[in-house]
């Protein structure tokens, strides 16, 4: 069997470009070189191969043989699949290609994949691994190193990143149409007490930010907490009649939409903060990961959603 690990490229060049130009004078034209040059890489070659690879005593000398024919498809294949590693390697090099680790926590993917949608829409060639996990899962996967980019509500203090501001993040009082507090302008801390509050588990961006509304609300009186593991179980459980909850508008929208929950209006309320997009500085993010972020910051506007 040939051994063909040390066939070269200038080898399979000259031998595709005799067979084309029909003799060595003309493929040594073609590549700029001279025809003993050329006819040193063919002695080479057919040494390699143990066959000849011209059909030398035919009408055309330079026809290949059977074999021939398989390295001249080889040397065509060469060429293609060198062409697309040089492409590829300059979008590489120009943040075309490549791929990106995209960690969001739970809330976000009510947004997170229209912005993905739109992204490999504009770049198909950069593949975006989206992960969704509750805040501390995302924190420790970017501790680890694991996402590219990452968006959330408040930035963890303690890693390196950079962060910029995306939208809007309301949070609002939800219960279920007919509720006994639909149509009262002047919801009073008196009125909640009584009520069941759905929320997220501790630790939860959502969680903390419900409990400080209430802490405030009530002067440091309980309410009622019950702890529910998703967002998901929280919308179908205050529709179900379960209780109320302080949740992310951008999670419930289509549902306030359609008219199967109800915002009730509460003083201090929507809670508004803001989304972030977090770009990891250590180690320095790749091209595809800065595209990605770009493109996410200059298409914000036009694909952030009206609640």
């Amino acid at each position: 069997m040939p051994d063909f690990r040390g066939l070269t490229r200038r080898q399979l060049r000259a031998f595709a470009a005799t067979v084309e130009r029909g003799s060595v004078s003309g493929a040594a034209i073609t590549m700029g070189v001279t025809p003993p040059a050329i006819s040193t890489q063919l002695k080479l070659l057919e040494e390699m191969v143990g066959a000849p690879l011209f059909h030398r005593d035919g009408p055309h000398p330079f026809a290949p043989t059977e074999i021939g024919a398989e390295l001249l498809g080889l040397a065509q294949d060469f060429e293609r699949l060198a062409a697309r590693a040089g492409e590829r390697v300059d979008a590489l090099i120009a943040g075309a290609t490549g791929s990106v680790a995209f960690g969001v926590v739970s809330t976000g993917k009510y947004l997170a994949p229209y912005f993905v949608a739109a992204f490999n829409r504009a770049f198909p060639d950069i593949r975006v691994t989206l992960e969704i996990g509750n805040r501390e899962e995302i924190i420790a996967g970017l501790e680890r190193d694991e996402y590219d980019v990452a968006m959330m509500g408040r930035p963890p203090a303690h890693i390196r990143v950079e962060t910029a501001t995306l939208g809007d993040h309301p949070h609002v009082l939800i219960a279920p149409p007919g509720h006994r507090l639909q149509g009262d302008n002047q919801i009073l801390a008196e009125d909640l007490v009584e009520e069941r509050f759905l929320a997220r588990e501790p630790g939860s961006g959502t969680r903390i930010l419900m409990e400080r509304f209430l802490a405030r609300l009530g002067g440091g009186r309980p309410f009622n907490v019950v702890e529910m593991g998703t967002n998901e179980t929280i919308k179908q459980s205050v529709m179900a009649g379960l209780g109320v909850a302080i949740i992310s508008a951008h999670t419930c929208r289509m549902e306030l939409k359609d008219g199967h929950l109800i915002s009730l209006p509460v003083t201090g309320l929507p809670l508004v903060r803001q989304w972030f997009l977090l770009t990891r500085v250590d180690p320095a993010p790749s091209r595809a990961a800065l595209k990605f972020r770009d493109f996410f910051i200059a298409k914000r506007a036009a694909l952030w959603p009206k609640v």
